[in-house]
């Protein structure tokens, strides 16, 4: 007789909790499902560690029982004892940054003579597919400005390392992924508030130098302190290099928890429709990044980690900057619902491409990455 594990009974807690949230939601006992949808999450996530499938995502399961508590009890994140629990996102992220710059050093970026085009193309499809789309989707939805703003934002801002992850589970180029990635961020200072300016200032007033200085604050100063901690400290910090991704997770986690409960009001008006929209914004990224690399005739396994780069954001970032807006409610709202969004995205189409080695550059591709409805096995 097969023994029944941990992971077992927390899949089968997840299903008494979800059947029994639904019942309540279905009586008119909205209020009284919050503990059994959150409680729905957490065991799914924990239950997801179990199975080498569902693995990649039980971070993200996480996730969504962190975003639901918020739901319904926003004021346990939003001030303790009179302090704003804003006022932690912008240090988070600073030590996010810290902690990429600590896993970066110099040869990140001999990809960039090594392969200029291929780096090129990438940082030139990052800064131009996606906030084209985001203007577009930002004209398209009717929201409130600030709201509206939050999809051009979230297209505006550099890819991170999660980005990096995927294109490893896919067997993409990840030396190309991480020279993009850090291109993209060492470029956001100057890229993001330009391309704000330029696509959001009809929705929200826009001081691109004050962007400028705080993107800088958040990505520039703490990565160049960890490009110099790891140069000066390299192999005589090993806890470091362990618990930072950790701390990187837990994070950008809080983050999201942060977002919204402060943006609570908004999210419960156009949830649907702002989730509906930033998942065509991540769809479209993948597949008009991944045909990017296609029309300039590159090899498979490059124009996958075109499109991985091109559709995954990063999401603090644009939180933090919505935060040193001060509008972490309202423009925040599209990047923290984009992360998780693009995580299970981004999970589906890593594990898609790991069952589907790249062809030799001869060969053609029959199908493109826009079918990621792929179902996963």
């Amino acid at each position: 007789m097969k023994k029944i594990n941990a992971y077992t009974i927390a899949l089968g807690l997840a299903a008494i909790c979800l059947v029994t949230a639904l019942i309540m939601l279905f009586t008119g006992n909205i209020a009284q499902a919050g503990p059994f949808f959150i409680a729905f999450f957490a065991a799914l996530g924990f239950a997801f560690r179990g199975f080498a499938v569902t693995k990649g995502f039980a971070y993200t399961m996480m996730i969504f029982a962190a975003v639901t508590m918020a739901l319904y009890y926003p004021g346990f994140f939003t001030e303790i004892n009179g302090f704003t629990l804003t006022a932690l996102i912008t240090p988070l992220i600073q030590i996010i940054m810290f902690g990429m710059g600590t896993s970066m050093s110099v040869t990140d970026f001999v990809g960039v003579i090594k392969t200029p085009k291929a780096v090129l193309i990438g940082v030139f499809a990052q800064f131009i597919i996606m906030p084209l789309i985001g203007f577009s989707l930002a004209n398209a939805s009717n929201f409130p400005p600030e709201i509206a703003a939050g999809i051009i934002l979230i297209g505006c801002s550099p890819s991170g390392l999660a980005s990096n992850v995927m294109n490893y589970l896919a067997k993409a180029n990840l030396a190309l992924s991480i020279t993009i990635t850090s291109v993209t961020t060492l470029l956001a200072p100057l890229m993001t508030p330009l391309l704000m300016k330029f696509l959001a200032r009809a929705f929200v007033e826009i001081n691109a130098l004050t962007m400028m200085w705080d993107i800088c604050k958040m990505v520039i100063i703490p990565i160049g302190a960890g490009l110099l901690f790891n140069k000066l400290l390299s192999g005589r910090a090993q806890w470091l290099d362990n618990a930072m991704p950790i701390v990187s997770m837990l994070g950008i986690a809080f983050i999201i928890t942060i977002i919204t409960a402060a943006g609570r009001d908004s999210l419960l008006d156009i949830g649907a429709i702002l989730i509906l929209l930033v998942l065509i914004h991540n769809l479209l990224g993948y597949t008009l990044g991944y045909w990017a690399g296609r029309l300039f005739r590159m090899e498979e396994r490059d124009c996958r980690t075109i499109a991985i780069e091109v559709g995954m954001q990063n999401g603090g970032l644009a939180s933090g900057i919505a935060k040193e807006m001060g509008k972490i409610a309202t423009v925040g709202l599209a990047p923290a619902v984009f992360g998780p969004l693009m995580n299970i995205t981004g999970s589906i189409l890593a594990s898609y491409w790991h069952r589907k080695p790249p062809l030799d550059k001869d060969e053609a591709i029959e199908e493109p990455v826009g079918e990621l409805a792929v179902k996963q096995s």
